[in-house]
């Protein structure tokens, strides 16, 4: 049951929240990449709204569903490649934030791939979906009405 419309939000919150995402969206980041990371910290947030919307939006961007579907044992399987198994640690760590670990080790796996600016903008994307599972799941947004922009676009033609 939606408790909240985004609609009925305050302005200027929403707006906060959209100026972070329209910052990481056009961060230079791989849009896939963030799509992944979108996709497993939805999973561990339980943001069913934020899964259907993500599963889509990476499907249309040429992920595979075999790869969605199986990001929640990406340690288990071999379908990611070392840079995105860093950054699934890294999002992962960042969104739990265990008291009794230290980052370290995971920032220098990130090193390898992302400089430090990169790395600066990857947390902001993990603090963009935090937020966005957070804000969703008090607002109950109902999940499965979720169409990716152009896709709805073309279909009213």
């Amino acid at each position: 049951m939606e408790r909240i419309s985004f609609n009925a939000a305050p302005a200027g919150a929403y707006q906060a929240m959209k100026q972070l995402q329209d910052y990481v969206d056009n961060c230079g980041l791989d849009q896939q990449l963030l799509e992944l990371i979108r996709f497993r910290i939805s999973q561990i947030n339980s943001c069913a709204y934020c899964l259907d919307m993500h599963f889509k939006e990476a499907v249309e961007m040429g992920e595979t569903p075999l790869r969605l579907f199986s990001l929640s044992a990406w340690r288990e399987t071999p379908y990611y490649t070392p840079k995105e198994e860093a950054v699934l640690a890294f999002a992962e760590t960042l969104t739990k934030l265990p008291a009794d670990e230290r980052s370290d080790n995971i920032h220098e796996e990130l090193n390898k791939y992302f400089s430090k600016h990169e790395i600066a903008n990857l947390t902001m994307a993990v603090v963009a979906i935090n937020g966005w599972n957070r804000i969703t799941r008090s607002f109950g947004t109902i999940p499965g009405k979720y169409k990716v922009p152009h896709i709805s676009k073309a279909s009213q033609n």
